[in-house]
């Protein structure tokens, strides 16, 4: 049973009783789901009875987890009897009393914080972007850059040059991981190496051998190699120059699908303005919800902060770990101390927390919702993308998939929403 206590502001207090009978029947449940676990000479593995268990590992051996389901199970159940009540977090669980003729246990949780919204009224004015001559320009440079061809040459390396070498790296006498290679492409002034290195290339040519001195960072990822001098023998095999082309119809036709010069510079200004157009489009919605959340009121709880800040903290780490980095690796590679870093995430968790609890605050009052045929629109849209149908993309559409797709549509009739109340 679960009764509702007097509670502060923002707080739910409740006292879980639990009758012997029910209590009973939750360890002899937990008897019958963990009786594998337990070595009992004698007995086959599982086949012990539970007071021979309890008389070799204590009374209360199965009492952690009958006390997890039952306490869980009446939680969960007064929240679905009480669809009004909103809480921001795990509650707290403080045990009055545990014993084998019943349970009682006071429970206290955060709600979900009230949301106070400002005027929904706007008067943000949209960005109009504009392309200037030197941005094509430069564009057109970049492709004509890349159409480059690359001859091999016995005159010496020069920066913009790529070489082919072999390489082989030693800290202190050893050679160490990831420090040799054979024909390794590299192109000098790409900075793809330590500082200097590319640097002392600079000069050489094929057949030419040279030990290059380099001093790896101090906060350098691999802590066996931060700080250390390193030595590599390099040989040079190959050294590539560039043969540069001329911006001309000819090399236009040949390497897109436009035919004149001016056809292409064209077509690059039209595409820097729609890239433009969409970026000022993301700038302007960001700034209509930005304005809205600063306008609104919204007491956060600490404990809900600090659910999300270790939330944030764990998400970066997991990003980090598919790049093999450590956090503390990476903090002490961009000079950034543990503690300054929490702070910064913990600012990110009220902002993000905010910001979610006031969008979610304008949808409710303003009855924004989707419909079945919008999310068939989008799906049928997904399906002329795939050049599929309508009724295969929904049959192979995970639970996780369909839930990105109605927060999208949420999403954009919100944005619209707030469009529409900018004057």
């Amino acid at each position: 049973m679960v009764t509702r206590e007097k509670s502060e502001k923002g707080m739910l207090k409740l006292t879980v009783e639990v009758s012997g009978k029910v209590w009973e029947e939750a360890i002899e449940k937990a008897y019958e789901k963990n009786k594998g676990k337990y070595n009992i000479q004698g007995f086959r593995k599982g086949k012990a009875p539970r007071k021979v268990i309890e008389k070799n590992y204590g009374d209360t051996v199965f009492y952690d987890d009958a006390f997890e389901d039952v306490v869980s199970s009446e939680y969960a159940e007064f929240l679905q009897n009480n669809p009004e009540i909103e809480v921001a977090d795990y509650p707290k669980v403080n045990i009055d009393s545990m014993t084998s003729d019943g349970l009682k246990v006071s429970l206290s949780v955060n709600l979900m914080p009230e949301v106070e919204l400002g005027p929904i009224k706007f008067k943000i004015k949209k960005k109009e972007p504009s392309v200037s001559e030197e941005e094509v320009e430069q564009q057109v440079k970049a492709f004509v850059d890349s159409q480059a061809r690359f001859v091999e040459s016995d005159k010496p390396a020069e920066m913009g040059d790529f070489v082919n070498i072999d390489f082989s790296g030693s800290v202190d006498g050893k050679k160490f991981d990831g420090g040799t290679a054979e024909d390794y492409r590299l192109e000098l002034g790409s900075h793809s190496f330590i500082d200097t290195f590319e640097d002392q290339l600079v000069g050489l040519k094929v057949g030419d051998e040279k030990v290059v001195k380099v001093t790896f960072p101090e906060k350098y990822p691999a802590e066996n190699l931060a700080g250390k001098l390193a030595e590599f023998e390099v040989k040079v095999k190959k050294v590539e120059k560039k043969e540069a082309r001329e911006l001309n119809d000819k090399l236009i036709s040949f390497a897109t699908e436009f035919a004149t010069v001016e056809e292409y510079k064209k077509d690059v200004r039209e595409k820097i303005l729609q890239t433009k157009t969409n970026q000022a489009e993301r700038e302007f919605e960001n700034s209509l919800i930005e304005e809205v959340v600063k306008q609104a009121k919204v007491d956060l709880p600490d404990s809900m902060v600090e659910h999300e800040k270790h939330h944030l903290i764990h998400d970066f780490e997991d990003r980090l770990k598919y790049q093999n980095i450590k956090l503390d690796d990476y903090l002490n590679y961009i000079g950034k101390s543990k503690e300054d870093f929490e702070k910064e995430q913990l600012e990110e968790a009220k902002r993000t927390l905010k910001t979610r609890l006031v969008l979610q605050k304008i949808i409710k009052d303003r009855k924004i919702e989707i419909t079945h045929e919008e999310v068939h629109s989008k799906l049928h849209e997904i399906a002329d993308a795939r050049g599929t149908t309508c009724e295969e993309v929904e049959k192979n559409l995970s639970e996780y998939e369909l839930n990105y797709i109605q927060n999208d549509i949420l999403m954009n009739k919100l944005i619209g929403y707030l469009k529409s109340n900018n004057e």
